[in-house]
């Protein structure tokens, strides 16, 4: 039976489910910031970024999954959130990219794919922008990248309960676990300003996309992610019906099958650029 999670009711109270033991786990300097990073298996590698105020714990359901396809699985917190730490520096997601070169530089890793959530895929598509040689192909679920691909946010049960569930696990797992509330601050600072890729920017990505839009997303316009697919050269569309912006922990079997499938569509890359 599949598991479905709809309201978020289970992941308020619980979290994702947990993650398996990991291979490594470890920290990386970078920038002032100090970056938890944990892989897990071996195989083709993909690095799995997420969303804006969580953490690598909500891709729970995506690991095992992953594994069970013979992908290894590299986890990063990105800087402030989960176990890593951050200076005074404001947010940047281009600086938070430097911090996934520099996780991947610490495990001799020279190219991966890329599966991103919310600003994990913005994060993941500047990082194709930056250095397409070290990108495999991006998996680019649920994220703007100008402002106009953004919705008004309408308040609900299901908002509040996500917001819990980050605000609990900040106190948890963060250096500074008193410090929620200036760090939402601080990452919607971002969020309201970056991106701001034009149409052309967009133009110059040559590496494999997919974007994959909710139905119902709580965030991000249909339109929006319709433009990124038309936009970059070869980018293929996927719309996931009956679920939202948390549709990895919403309905887990339906999100992992689309990954994996864009995952299998990439085997075609040579094995000597993966490590």
């Amino acid at each position: 039976m599949e598991f479905r999670d709809d309201d978020l009711a289970v992941f308020a109270e619980h979290g994702a489910t947990p993650l398996p033991a990991a291979v490594v786990t470890g920290h990386v300097e970078n920038n002032g910031a100090r970056i938890w990073f944990a892989t897990y298996g071996s195989g083709r590698p993909v690095i799995l970024l997420h969303g804006g105020l969580g953490h690598s714990g909500n891709w729970g359901f995506q690991v095992p999954a992953l594994l069970q396809a013979g992908h290894r699985v590299i986890l990063i917190d990105s800087r402030g959130h989960g176990r890593s730490t951050r200076d005074e520096r404001p947010y940047s997601y281009q600086l938070m990219a430097s911090d996934v070169f520099s996780v991947m530089d610490r495990l001799d890793l020279q190219k991966a794919a890329f599966a991103g959530w919310s600003d994990g895929a913005c994060i993941a598509l500047v990082l194709a922008s930056m250095a397409p040689e070290r990108v495999t192909g991006v998996f680019f679920f649920a994220c703007n990248m100008d402002p106009s691909g953004t919705k008004d946010i309408e308040p609900s049960p299901m908002l509040d309960r996500c917001f819990s569930r980050h605000a609990e696990d900040y106190r948890a797992l963060s250096a500074t676990p008193g410090d929620f509330s200036a760090f939402v601050d601080a990452v919607s600072t971002m969020q309201r300003t970056e991106p701001n890729y034009t149409a052309e920017d967009l133009g110059k990505i040559h590496v494999p996309v997919v974007i994959v839009q909710s139905e119902n997303d709580e965030f991000i316009r249909y339109e929006h992610a319709d433009h990124l697919a038309s936009s970059i050269p070869g980018a293929a569309f996927i719309l996931l019906d009956d679920v939202s912006h948390f549709a990895p922990l919403q309905r887990p079997d339906r999100f992992n099958a689309a990954l994996t499938a864009f995952l299998a569509a990439l085997d075609d890359e040579p094995e000597d650029d993966a490590q």
